[in-house]
This record gives structure tokens, sequence and C-alpha cells, in this order.
């Protein structure tokens, strides 16, 4: 799985920057077609403290506004409702994506 903002950083920078309030995040978006709709999460981004996570939504907030609204009923029911999570800065997945990495960081450690 591909995290886009980590690449470069080792393990230790990670846990570090998540200690500092730094965030995975994943963002939703909707595209409509009359009759039919759907609704996705972007792939995961790291945020580090002190960055925008709403910037970075700003991509996922554009794809709704143009294509999410036009499908009925569900278009949007869901384009609102990814307005909502992109303005609030994204879905946090921060506990998820630490959670999986917790063997590679205890791999880590025991070589120490």
């Amino acid at each position: 799985m591909a995290i886009r903002g980590t690449e470069g950083l080792s393990p230790e920078q990670i846990n570090f920057e998540v200690q500092r309030g730094g965030k995975f995040v994943v963002y939703q978006y909707c595209v409509s077609l009359l009759v039919v709709s759907f609704r996705r999460g972007s792939g995961v981004y790291f945020v580090r403290s002190g960055e925008s996570r709403v910037q970075r939504a700003l991509p996922w907030i554009a794809i709704t506004c143009l294509a999410g609204w036009w499908g009925i009923p569900w278009g949007p029911i869901w384009s609102i409702q990814s307005l909502i999570t992109n303005f609030g800065g994204g879905k946090d997945v921060t506990a998820e994506i630490m959670a999986r990495m917790q063997p590679a960081n205890k791999a880590i450690g025991a070589r120490a």
C-alpha cells in the first residue's frame, strides 16, 4: 500500500511525525451520472504536523463539486457528506495505519 507523503521517510521518522501531530488521512469524493452515483475514498495521505489537511483535500473537493451532484437521489446526499468530511480534514486513519506498522516497528526495535 503506497501512502502519499511518506516517500523517503523511515518508520522512525514517521513515528516521530505522528507524535508531533502528523495524521494519515483518506479523503472522500462523489461522482454521479444521472441515475448512478459512486462515493469512493482516495488513497491514504500522510499529512505532517503544521500542514493543511484541507489543502490536500482540494482535488477531491473539486471532483465532488463538478461531478458529484448529478445523480438522483444519492448524488447530492453523498456530495454533501464528502464535502463535510473533506472540509473537516478528511477521515483520520492514523490508528489503523500505525497498528499495521507495529510489526515493522517492533522488528526495527529488536535489531537496535
